[in-house]
């Protein structure tokens, strides 16, 4: 009997993994024992002493009030830069609002029109036509008609104008610094964790030192949404470049291509998927963070969104929330049509302009035409009035009859799931000896990915416990684990269902869509009027606002098992089941676990903005120190969130891999 070279490596892995799943479980048997002896033993591992505590909060304030009011460079303090670069970007902020809606004041008596709400609607119509055809013309044509029809025009320009200044500027830093880290690996390497900690800090903790630095209004917002956005574009510039060939690269060396004619000539075109891509994220998490900066200015839709959830106005949030789907559905659309656009033939590109840019022209032209109307008929510049209409109404009858007539019902359901479920977990965990906790988080790294990521995680959760915020903390955790894994047992069910039929895959799509894009703040009012505030409120809308990643990446790894493998499966004979659990469900687990790794990053954003409707974890000490003007507390609370969102990444990732090598999936 002879063993193939495969054989032999799995054997070996089998017996190298034995004494390594031995001793994990030992290390995790005892000490699970010693923690339930520890608060006899030792009293300062059952309860994290507070005179261990590092003043993290006050030497994060003292140093924010040092930058504000100490820190001078001669001519100019550093409080009088961060304002004149506001001053600087508010010009071309009101610009755009300026050419958009607001038009320009010649004088008292005359203000000349910006651009009417019908040639903008003309314009997007004929950019949708121009990438994907007709269907997308209409669709992209109707979202923006949405927007003049239910009356918030003016608030979606106000947004627009932030998109549009805010998306250059995230583009180009993250082309910049990605490009340089793809040169030099060890820039890529220093940026790799800082990357990760901007993504995961919640946008609100950034809102206290921006409000310092750089005041209330749009611009502020401005700048939280480019911190905010750029991070996915660094990301996709070094994959993008990483994935173009190298026989590429050396022909344009060849050619005689200095490093800046190989960057913008070469690298650029031939990463451009890649880099649309990152695009495409820039213009989505700028979204998301124009609504959530609405607290501190922003204006446009973001504010109708606050304003609504502030008067529990449903229905009139609920309208707020579609603009601002229909805009990202818009804008998503149209970039990526453009990632699938076909260059021009070389008979286009060598006809005059009119014929290279048809629809630009036909673009200008309306523009002009419709401002030289505006300008003698100024009534048509904006959307009638008297034609807008609205739903409101019958959302809130709607809400108030559910509140009023399954008041029972709805009790019912919100005292089970507090007795029976939320609170006995979170008794549990704040019972759980802190170095306990730590111990099984290091060993669970060491299990998935090696001292190293048992290292990195076991010091994370290390360090939160030396901020003072332990208890916010495990708050935090056991509210995010409960809601990942209701939206698990919801999630991949669905997503088994898609990725078995074309008609539940467009369904969910459109579904999963929208919950993507629908503002976080629209899914606290509804819970609210129908759970109250508390606990059970914040888990319905971290479920409804997180389940999404899950069903799409489930549907996507089940679609993308390799079809002879599926073949060959039902060649030896399998049966539906066997086939299901045998082959496609565990190729596409390594995929169900990056959509459940999403799935906690959006858990955890959430939880920070559940806090407006009583949770009781990190998001409130955010929020304390966003409204006590107390950058120490709001900063250290959101380092502490990021940290939990490293750890359940990195443990996540490592778990991934771990079942990628099992399946000899590269």
């Amino acid at each position: 009997m002879t063993f193939t070279d495969v054989e032999w490596k799995a054997a070996r892995a089998r017996l190298m993994g034995e004494p390594r799943r031995l001793i994990f479980w030992s290390a995790l048997t005892a000490v699970v024992i010693v923690s339930i002896f520890i608060p006899n033993l030792l009293p300062w591992a059952d309860e994290y002493p507070k005179s261990w505590v590092v003043p993290f909060r006050g030497l994060a304030a003292d140093f924010m009030y040092w930058l504000v009011k100490r820190l001078d460079f001669g001519w100019f303090t550093f409080l009088e830069a961060t304002r004149a670069f506001a001053w600087l970007l508010a010009w071309p902020f009101d610009l755009a609002n300026w050419i958009l809606w607001e038009g320009f004041e010649v004088s008292k008596q005359k203000t000349v029109p910006g651009i009417p709400w019908f040639a903008l609607v003309g314009c997007v119509t004929i950019m949708g036509y121009a990438v994907a055809g007709w269907r997308l013309a209409l669709l992209t044509g109707g979202c923006f008609l949405y927007l003049a029809v239910f009356g918030y025009w003016n608030s979606a320009m106000m947004t627009f104008s932030m998109i549009l200044l805010a998306v250059p500027i995230a583009c180009i830093l993250g082309l910049l610094v990605g490009s340089v880290a793809y040169r030099h690996r060890y820039v890529e390497a220093a940026i790799t964790p800082v990357l990760d900690f901007m993504q995961t800090v919640p946008v609100f903790a950034y809102l206290v030192p921006v409000i310092m630095l750089f005041s209330f209004g749009p611009v502020p917002a401005l700048i939280v949404m480019v911190i905010y956005a750029t991070p996915p574009m660094v990301r996709a510039t070094i994959l993008g470049f990483k994935l173009v060939s190298p026989e590429i690269v050396e022909f344009g060396r060849m050619a005689g291509c200095s490093p800046r004619q190989l960057t913008w000539k070469v690298m650029i075109p031939s990463a451009r998927p890649t880099l649309m891509v990152g695009v495409n994220q820039v213009i989505m998490l700028s979204l998301n963070a124009v609504i959530i900066a609405s607290v501190i200015g922003a204006g446009g839709l973001g504010f109708d969104v606050f304003m609504s959830l502030k008067q529990l106005k449903i229905g009139q949030g609920l309208e707020a929330g579609v603009a601002i789907v229909l805009l990202a559905i818009a804008m998503d659309r149209i970039t990526r049509g453009f990632l699938t656009k076909p260059p021009p033939s070389h008979e286009v590109t060598k006809a005059n302009f009119v014929r290279r840019h048809p629809y630009l022209v036909a673009a200008i032209a309306l523009i002009t035409g419709s401002l030289i109307l505006a300008n003698l008929v100024p009534t048509v510049s904006e959307f009638p009035k008297s034609w807008t209409v609205t739903t409101g109404r019958f959302w809130d009858d709607l809400i108030m009859w559910i509140t009023v007539n399954l008041y029972d019902y709805l009790y019912a359901v919100r005292s089970f799931l507090l007795v029976n479920i939320l609170l006995p977990v979170k008794r549990f965990l704040l019972e759980v000896p802190w170095i306990t906790l730590v111990l099984i988080i290091g060993a669970l790294g060491w299990r998935l990915g090696g001292w190293r990521v048992a290292t990195l995680v076991s010091g994370l959760v290390l360090l939160i416990a030396t901020t003072g915020f332990w208890d916010k903390a495990v708050n935090t955790v056991y509210l995010m684990s409960i809601s990942v894994l209701i939206a698990m047992i919801m999630g991949v069910p669905l997503g088994i269902w898609a990725g078995h039929s074309e008609r539940a895959h467009r369904v969910l799509e459109v579904i999963n869509d929208t919950l993507q894009t629908l503002p976080s703040f629209v899914y606290l009012m509804p819970v609210v009027m129908l759970f109250q505030v508390g606990d059970v409120s914040g888990m319905f809308a971290v479920i409804a606002y997180a389940i999404a990643p899950v069903i799409r990446y489930t549907d996507h790894g089940l679609r993308h098992v390799p079809r002879d493998l599926i073949e060959a499966a039902r060649t030896a004979g399998c049966t539906k089941r066997q086939l299901f659990w045998k082959v496609e469900f565990p190729l596409a687990f390594p995929e169900i676990l990056l959509g459940i790794n999403q799935t906690v990053m959006l858990a955890i954003s959430m939880l920070v903005i559940t806090a407006l409707v009583g949770t009781t974890d990190l998001g409130q000490e955010v929020f304390i120190g966003l409204s006590n003007a107390d950058p120490g507390r709001a900063i250290v609370a959101g380092i502490c969130v990021a940290f939990i969102a490293i750890t359940a990444d990195r443990l996540i990732q490592g778990w991934a891999r771990k079942r990628k090598a099992q399946l000899g999936i590269s």
